[in-house]
Order: C-alpha cells, then sequence, then structure tokens
C-alpha cells in the first residue's frame, strides 16, 4: 500500500522520515540476511552496523530526487540501499583504531568493539562488494534499454565512493592531522570525504527520475549545498552538541587535531556558513513543484539536526 504523501502547506518531515526509514530498514534486511549467509558472524556484523540507527538521509534523498526529477521514488530504492551499504561500511572502517579509533557509534560499540577487528574490517568490506552485488543485480533484471542507465548509476556511485571522492576525502583527513589547512583545502576535503556520496545520492535519483538536463543540474547543485553543509554541522555538532542525542564522544575532533570549520572560522562562523549553504540549496530547487518539498524539508534539517 502507498504511503500518504504530505501536501505543499502542511509537510510533515518526521512522518515522511519514518515512513521511508522503514520501508529502507527492511529492503536492506531482505538484501544482507539472505541465502547462506543468514545468521553466519559476518551477517551479524554487517547488520549490526546497518540496523544501528542510522538517518537513512543517503538512501531517502536519492529517493526524493527520484521524485522531484517526476520519477517513482520506489525506482530508486535499490540505489539508495546500496549507497547505505556503503555509507555504513565507512563508518565501521572510519572508527578502526588505525582510523579515528571511536568506542561508540549511534549510541552503541562500535563494530571492532562487538565484533573483533578482524571481523569488523571484513563486514565493512563485504557491505561495500554487496553493494555492487545489489546494483548490477538490478540492472541485469532491467529491460536493455534501462541497463545502459543502471550501468551508470553503477559507474556514479563507484566513483563518488571511491579515490576520486570519499576515499581521497579520508586520506586528506588522515594527512591533513595536525596540520593547518586553507579553506579551500579544507572545503575540498570535505566535499570528497563527506559531500561525494551525498552529492551521488541525488544525482543517481535524478537519473534514475530521469530528470531533464536543467532539472539535473539544479538537483545536482542542491547535492553540492546539501553534502558540503552537513559536514559543517558534523563539525559544529563536534564541537557543541550533545553525546548522550549524538550517541558518541563530543570533542574528538580538536583531539585528533582535525582540521574542522569551528577551528578554522569559528561556531559562529561555521553556523552562518552552514545556513548559506542551506539557502543556496534552497534556491536551486526554486524552479520545481511541490514533489521537491521532501528535499526542501531536509536541507532545513540539515541544519537544525542534534545528530
Amino acid at each position: 500500500m502507498p504511503s500518504p504523501e504530505p501536501t505543499k502547506n502542511a509537510f510533515d518531515l518526521a512522518l515522511y522520515l519514518a515512513v521511508r526509514r522503514d520501508r529502507i530498514d527492511q529492503a536492506l534486511e531482505k538484501m544482507l540476511n539472505t541465502g547462506e549467509r543468514s545468521g553466519t558472524e559476518l551477517a551479524e556484523a554487517m547488520l549490526y552496523s546497518v540496523k544501528a540507527g542510522g538517518k537513512r538521509l543517503r538512501p531517502i534523498l536519492c529517493m526524493a530526487a527520484a521524485q522531484a526529477a517526476g520519477g517513482l521514488e520506489e525506482e530508486a530504492l535499490p540505489a539508495g540501499c546500496a549507497i547505505e551499504m556503503i555509507h555504513t561500511y565507512s563508518l565501521i572502517h572510519d572508527d578502526l583504531p588505525a582510523m579515528d579509533d571511536d568506542d561508540l557509534r549511534r549510541g552503541q560499540p562500535t563494530c571492532h568493539k562487538a565484533f573483533g577487528e578482524a571481523t569488523a574490517i571484513l563486514a565493512g568490506d563485504a557491505l561495500l562488494t554487496a553493494a555492487f552485488q545489489v546494483l548490477s543485480a538490478h540492472a541485469l533484471q532491467q529491460p536493455p534499454r534501462q541497463q545502459r542507465q543502471w550501468l551508470e548509476v553503477i559507474a556514479m556511485i563507484a566513483r563518488a565512493a571511491g579515490p576520486d571522492g570519499m576515499i581521497e576525502g579520508q586520506m586528506q583527513d588522515i594527512r591533513a592531522e595536525g596540520r593547518a589547512l586553507v579553506p579551500d583545502q579544507l572545503e575540498r576535503l570535505h566535499r570528497l570525504k563527506t559531500g561525494a556520496l551525498i552529492s551521488a545520492s541525488i544525482e543517481t535519483g535524478a537519473l534514475i527520475g530521469k530528470a531533464e538536463e536543467s532539472t539535473a543540474l539544479r538537483l545536482s547543485e542542491y547535492g553540492r549545498c546539501i553534502g558540503l553543509a552537513f559536514q559543517v554541522v558534523d563539525d559544529i555538532l563536534n564541537e557543541e552538541g550533545d553525546p548522550g542525542i549524538m550517541g558518541k564522544a563530543a570533542g574528538t575532533d580538536r583531539l585528533h587535531l582535525k582540521n574542522t570549520y569551528p577551528v578554522m572560522l569559528g561556531l559562529d562562523a561555521a553556523k552562518r556558513k552552514a545556513a548559506d549553504l542551506v539557502d543556496q540549496a534552497l534556491r536551486s530547487l526554486d524552479i520545481f513543484d511541490s514533489k521537491s518539498d521532501p528535499l526542501r524539508a531536509i536541507a532545513r534539517y540539515v541544519i537544525e539536526r542534534q545528530r
């Protein structure tokens, strides 16, 4: 049964997010806990991290972008789930002792604390590989004329997740610890480390929704702005967020001598930057009708969130 859609004048973001989170969670459970891997220690470690209470922002953005482009959000669900798997793998590896060495993620022990370091590494590897298994299997199920489109989706997500996107951003983040960056360097780092996968979520949704070129460009601009704003807010929350709400420790960025917007600009200026980016994202949606209301509401949520 299709979920009720909020109207423009009474958009209920909490309901919108809850309905889609539930749909995404069910799809992820089905994709990951299947076949011979069901019930294995590896499957348990994968599901432990995937089911740890994530916001599901990336798959929801993918589905919302497909809808804004004039398509059906359900058609973007496989791509959104694959992106969430990639995001979760990156968090498992980020938390490892060789990376950020975190004990808590979303209020519970990190994967390597719960299952051991070796299993956590393999769970991350498995989630990354499973993401492309999901994407390629879905592509092969499509009519020949649509397989090309899904090949483009796969290429787009791979580029955002790999050495031209998130991985390079993580590498720059590690190499920058203990040395000051200039603003352009910090922006590039954040656009790669966090922004690339968020942008890809929007851009793949636009592609799946068969957006016209002008529409796709506007959605791409929205994705670039939201991707950077999300990381700026993450930087701010690491400075002044409530660990009880965030489910992880605060102040770790300064402890690890990381480059962040609050460190570089100060808290007030960092908050202004996040707000400016969200305003720019909202302006990019000026040409859209009410089908893009979820994207508008999510943009505002990015700077209002507490975790």
